[in-house]
């Protein structure tokens, strides 16, 4: 059954031009048929519109659908925000990449109509969470695209030990480590050499950065998996953990990185004519031969 879209809340920066335009048209457009219109305060959005201003987590908590307004950034952000009180996400996309926002500002009042008038396709998408313990404290954080370890000065290495299940996997020395879902396989990770993973599939997958051993590869492993990462103890080690870009806090010796499959999920909404493969064909410019799929 299709879902009731009653109040939508819209979140962007507003003070780019082109995300603002958008914001603009569409809070107008969805006002005129009577639908309820949120946005974030911190969005900007000048008095005028038909918006109301309602600050997180009431934003969420009032609407029956998220619209993000930007590239991705924007997407993970709302993901995070919409995510656990299970509620639908959709891009439009005025970023540059956009794997997840795939709306484009041409088609987006046509797209929006036809997923309020229920003509969409619904995906959950696996997220992770990540915490991060000593003996002082206990910090929690999910990401839709990666849980990252990264070093904190330049120029130098950490070394760091993964393990799996409670099995010890390997010791690593280099920049860091990517635990990215299968939405972050095209990002950060791929940059790294991991693979392209459908995000259909239950999966994890591990990727180093920047290996001081060359042999040290990408594996991928169930998202059923418990993750954990000990830093190695060295005197002049410092490392920090990110979710989805956003600071979690230091991994330090004696401290511990736990990673497993988040009970959250994000909901994304898609056009019915929603392509995941020509969606890869466009963003990665694969394919600039005579078949574009179309025989």
């Amino acid at each position: 059954m299709a879902r009731q879209f009653q109040t939508v809340a819209l979140t962007g920066k507003y003070s780019d031009p082109r995300v603002g335009d958008s914001m603009t048209q569409l809070a107008t457009h969805l006002a005129g048929q009577g639908i309820r219109v949120l946005a974030d305060p911190g969005a900007g959005m000048p008095p005028g519109l038909p918006v109301e201003a309602v600050a997180a987590p009431g934003l969420v908590q009032e609407t029956d659908l998220m619209i993000a307004v930007g590239g991705d950034g924007t997407m993970l952000y709302a993901a995070r925000l919409a995510a656990p009180y299970q509620r639908p996400l959709l891009g439009i996309n005025r970023g540059r990449l956009g794997f997840l926002a795939d709306v484009t500002r041409d088609e987006m009042i046509e797209r929006v109509d036809e997923i309020l008038g229920g003509d969409y396709v619904e995906e959950q998408r696996l997220m992770l969470e990540a915490t991060l313990t000593d003996e002082d404290r206990s910090e929690r954080g999910i990401a839709l695209n990666d849980v990252v370890l990264q070093k904190r000065e330049t120029g130098r290495t950490i070394d760091f030990e993964n393990w799996i299940d409670g099995v010890f996997v390997n010791a690593h020395r280099g920049d860091g480590l990517i635990i990215a879902t299968p939405t972050g396989s095209t990002a950060y990770a791929l940059s790294g050499g991991g693979p392209i993973i459908h995000p259909s599939l239950g999966a994890v997958t591990l990727v180093p950065i920047c290996p001081h051993t060359l042999s040290d590869r990408p594996i991928v492993v169930s998202a059923e998996s418990r993750l954990e990462v000990r830093l190695i103890e060295r005197s002049d080690a410092q490392a920090e953990v990110t979710c989805d870009g956003h600071v979690l806090g230091a991994l330090s010796e004696g401290s511990r990185l736990h990673v497993r499959a988040a009970e959250e999920r994000a909901i994304l909404l898609h056009p019915r004519h929603h392509d995941y493969f020509r969606l890869l064909r466009s963003k990665l410019h694969w394919g600039r031969g005579k078949n574009n799929g179309n025989g």
